[in-house]
């Protein structure tokens, strides 16, 4: 459909899509992807629009007022925004931009994990993965392709999934992303040893404060946590499809003691070894 809004180019085309109840409750789905060209002078707040705003701008600039900021937004930037909340943006020159605004059972937690780790305004090295998907979603309209919402779903799953895995276009030194995910395969190479945080934070090259302080905000648990879940779950399969006793288990997955590990499983799963091993769990 063309644009009918003050101040974009005719050439504009956008496309509205009414998700089905299960793709509501299952999918991440579009409700609307257009191709914009801005003109000098565009201006548009709103107090909320209730989804998500992914936006790549090709040429030309805008200003974003956004949570008490107001920031120039550049070509070859992103913008992720939450439109749950208040926004504002306009332009004095004008700007081209593709963009789609979606939602999902799973939208929230995904941006607010990207924007964590990215912000709401990017750049990325490498943007042709991400664009590529987001062209793909709004030729999907474009050329009247019939509407496969699983399909759509994957185009954004794929879109929000590269973002995750593209480095911001500052060193990773600075912002310590990362390091995270090599503790972990560290921790799951060696969760049966004697895994301390003095050992984990000289392997991150942090101090224990911010080394525990970086790790949970990347994975959401304490290292402790992580450590003491990591060795119930490998508890938990070696229960079920081994017959190694329960000190065994114990001291193979790296717990301190039998009562210790006994405790812990329990509180963890609420039930004791013995009657885990036996249940249909």
């Amino acid at each position: 459909m063309k644009s009918c809004e003050n101040f974009v180019s005719e050439q504009s085309n956008y496309f509205v899509h009414l998700p089905s109840s299960a793709a509501e409750k299952t999918f991440f789905y579009p409700l609307c992807t257009g191709d914009f060209i801005y003109e000098a002078g565009y201006s548009l707040k709103r107090e909320a629009y209730d989804s998500f705003l992914l936006m790549y701008i090709r040429s030309g600039h805008l200003t974003l007022e956004y949570e008490g900021r107001t920031e120039v937004v550049n070509a070859g930037s992103f913008v992720l925004l939450d439109c749950y909340r208040p926004h504002v943006y306009y332009s004095d020159t004008g700007w081209e931009s593709l963009w789609f605004h979606f939602d999902g059972p799973a939208a929230r937690a995904h941006y607010e994990l990207i924007t964590s780790q990215l912000g709401q305004l990017f750049t990325l090295a490498r943007p042709w993965p991400v664009l590529d998907k987001m062209t793909s979603l709004y030729r999907t309209f474009l050329h009247g392709e019939p509407v496969r919402e699983a399909l759509l779903s994957k185009l954004i799953t794929d879109i929000l999934t590269s973002l995750l895995l593209s480095a911001p276009s500052v060193p990773a030194a600075a912002n310590h992303t990362g390091i995270a995910e090599d503790i972990v395969s560290y921790i799951q190479e060696h969760y049966a040893e004697d895994l301390t945080i003095q050992k984990l934070a000289s392997r991150a090259g942090l101090s224990q404060y911010h080394f525990i302080r970086i790790f949970r905000r990347e994975t959401g648990f304490t290292p402790h946590e992580y450590i003491r879940n990591f060795r119930i779950n490998t508890a938990k399969y070696l229960l079920k499809t081994s017959r190694l006793s329960v000190k065994d288990i114990c001291f193979e997955t790296g717990f301190s003691s039998v009562s210790v590990f006994c405790s812990a499983f329990r509180k963890k799963n609420g039930l004791t070894l013995t009657e885990y091993r036996i249940s249909g769990s």
